[in-house]
Parts: C-alpha cells; structure tokens; sequence
C-alpha cells in the first residue's frame, strides 16, 4: 500500500506550527474552515471571506471580552478600556477623539526624524560589521525604530525609554504562554507601566507640551474629552501592540526579499515600489496573526453552529494567504501584486488606528536600508523567532550581507 502522510494539524503552540504555520492553515481552508479547538476552547475561522465579513460585523462577533481565546485576559492584567477592546458605540466615540490628537499630520511631521534615527542605525550595524561583532537585524534595527518612535510621540524622556522594553517582554511572555507563567511579573509590569503615564498626564494637564499625550489630555469633541484612564488604555495599546508588530514587518520584508533577490533588485531600482511591497510582506507574513471575538448571538458558518458566548479566533495569517481571494499564487511573493482587500491591518470599526504611523515607519526604515545597503539579507538559521499564537516575529534576526562601507 502506498505511504500516507498525515495532514498538518492545527496546534497554535506546537514547535513544528510556529516554525511555519501555513501548510496548517490550508489544511483548514480546504477542509475545516470553522474549526473547533478543545484546550482551550475555542473556534478558529481560516478562510478570507468569512473572516472580513466576521470582522467588520460587530453586532454579532464582540470584542469587549478580550483578543485572545482565554476569558479573563482583560480582568487578569488590570487593563484599562483600549479601542481594539471596545465595541460601538463607545468604541467610535473614543477613537473620534484619540483621532483629534493622533492625526495624519502628527504622523507625516516625524518622516525626517524616523530618516535620521535609521541611519543612525544603519551606521551602528556598519560599525558592528568592521569591528567583527554580532549584527541582530531585528533587535540593531528593525525593533529599534518604532521603540523609538512611539517613545518619542508619547513624550517620554530619553533617560526612561529603556523601561518600555521589560513592559513589553513581560506582556507578551504572560499572553504568548497562555497565562500559564507568573502573573505576578505581567500584572507588576502593567502597574509600573500605567503608574509611569498616569503621572505623566497629570503633569502634561498642567502642563502641555507638544507630545501626544499634551494633545489628547485636550482633544474634545461634543464636548466630551477623554479621562486618564482613556488615555492610559491608547498608551498601554501603543506601547504593547504598536512597537513589535511594526518591528517584525521589516524584518519579515527583509527576510522574504532574501528568498527572492530579483524583487529585492526591483525594490533597490525603483523605491516608488516600497509602499505596495509593504502591503505584501504583511500578507505574506501577517505581524498579527489571529486575534479573537465573541459571539454576541448563535451563528451558523458552513453547517457549523457557534453558540452565543463562544470565541472565535480569526486567522488573519490564513486569510491573508487563501487562494479563493488572492488566486492560485496566494502563498507566493510578489512586490506588484494589487490586492484590493487584505487583514493585515483587520477591517471594519476596529480598522488599525496606527497603520498609517507603521507604513510611514517601515518605508522609511527600507528607503535608508536599501540606500546603503542593497544586499543586506538574514541568516534565517542563526534566527530566534518569538513564540506565539497570536502574533509572528523575532527575537533575534542576524543580518548578512552587510557592507562596512
């Protein structure tokens, strides 16, 4: 009898699964696409129609339970009311108003500043290359931008920048190991964090500067203004969600380019590229990879009944890959590709509120990379990758390529 091979099997915290989750996520397409996991429970929607529709339907599909599959993840670390954890009508009533401060304006006027910081980045990953040192793409470069990009907006000095790294590490490490480790670090992270910011608007109430936490102390709109624990929950959302997602979507770019050096060739020729290319890597490689609703009423997708109460998780990583919406060559590269809908930024009332600070951040990290260095590649088997059901990235990335000049 011929040899059968057993289809990849979904398991969002199997080594073989994080290493590459797309054979999985066909297997799901094709022949499971609500599928129901038990430990724990949840169900899992692959397919890219029923995940935009999902999404963009609030009434049904709630995200005022959390984003993960687990129930007290919001209750577990004291968070504040964040816009991804809201529903309408609160929801648009709290983005209106973070949108007074954190406009596309604010955002534009930081182009020079990100340019400058890349080089001086670039020019730090010269100097390790001519003193024979290690050179970490992901932790030298790619993560270093938006840490410091999002410092800067929100007005924290630099002597204290170094506090957001162990904020960070220590929420992803509770919410990546499945609220299974000490609590204790991620709830004392998140207390030293909101502590740190609740300070700094009460001084900024007294005081405004020209940072984004002066502006929204004052953004009003129908004469309603945001209170500290708005604002607390829009500088937890971008010190916890704005910083590696951002990070992770230029080191894929540059890893994906390495497989495919005749488009990193198009993209050093011709830079006008860079922005569709952005688009691309992130379908490619989705930084979010799934996140999570609640039925809010029973639904039925392909013969299958989800009860109200149930989560539901979306795999954006999937969608994004489905050939039914992107054809036959869906899980292949390509810089030129037009695709007039993708999830990488999810869709609908919870459409990514920074998206426009990422794709200004990651142009301009590969306009400056690719200006200096147009070889610049990865070892993908010196690589660490973060360990995640929730989100795809780096730990460390080394760099090859890498000219001294």
């Amino acid at each position: 009898m011929p040899d059968t091979v057993s289809p990849p099997r979904y398991d969002p915290f199997d080594d073989t699964f994080q290493r590459d989750p797309y054979p999985a996520y066909r297997e799901l397409r094709d022949h499971d696409p609500v599928h129901r996991h038990t430990d724990p429970p949840f169900w899992a929607l692959s397919r890219f129609d029923d995940i935009w529709a999902a999404v963009r339907d609030h009434e049904r599909y709630s995200s005022a339970q959390g984003l993960t599959f687990y129930p007290d993840e919001i209750a577990t670390l004291g968070l504040a009311p964040t816009l991804v954890m809201l529903d309408p009508p609160r929801h648009n009533q709290l983005r209106g108003l973070v949108s007074k401060a954190f406009t596309a304006r604010r955002v534009t006027d930081l182009e020079q500043l990100i340019r400058e910081f890349a080089r001086e980045r670039i020019a730090e990953l010269e100097r390790r290359v001519v003193d024979d040192e290690a050179v970490d793409l992901h932790r030298d470069f790619s993560a270093a931008i938006p840490n410091f990009v999002v410092a800067h907006l929100l007005g924290v000095p630099q002597a204290d920048r170094v506090r957001f790294n162990p904020w960070v590490s220590a929420l992803t490490c509770l919410q990546d190991n499945g609220f299974r480790v000490d609590r204790k670090i991620a709830i004392d992270s998140v207390a030293e964090m909101f502590g740190y910011f609740s300070e700094m608007i009460t001084a900024r109430r007294s005081d405004p500067g020209d940072d984004l936490i002066s502006a929204l102390t004052v953004a009003e709109a129908a004469g309603e203004r945001l209170t500290d624990w708005d604002i607390l929950g829009f500088c937890f959302a971008m010190v916890a969600g704005g910083n590696d997602t951002t990070g992770n979507l230029i080191s894929h770019g540059v890893a994906l380019l390495d497989e495919h050096h005749d488009q990193r060739e198009q993209l050093v020729a011709d830079p006008s590229l860079i922005p569709n290319a952005l688009l691309e890597f992130l379908r490619m490689e989705s930084s979010v990879q799934a996140l999570a609703r609640t039925v809010r009423h029973p639904v039925t997708l392909h013969g299958v009944r989800i009860d109200a109460g149930e989560r539901v998780l979306m795999l954006y990583g999937s969608a994004n890959r489905d050939e039914r919406e992107f054809g036959p060559c869906a899980d292949q590269l390509d810089i030129t590709r037009r695709a007039p809908r993708h999830l990488a930024f999810s869709s609908g009332v919870h459409f990514c509120i920074g998206s426009h600070l990422a794709r200004l951040q990651a142009r301009v990290a590969f306009e400056e990379l690719f200006a200096r260095q147009p070889f610049v590649g990865v070892d993908l088997a010196g690589a660490r990758r973060l360990r995640s059901p929730f989100t795809r990235g780096w730990v460390s990335l080394p760099a090859t390529g890498i000219n001294s000049r």
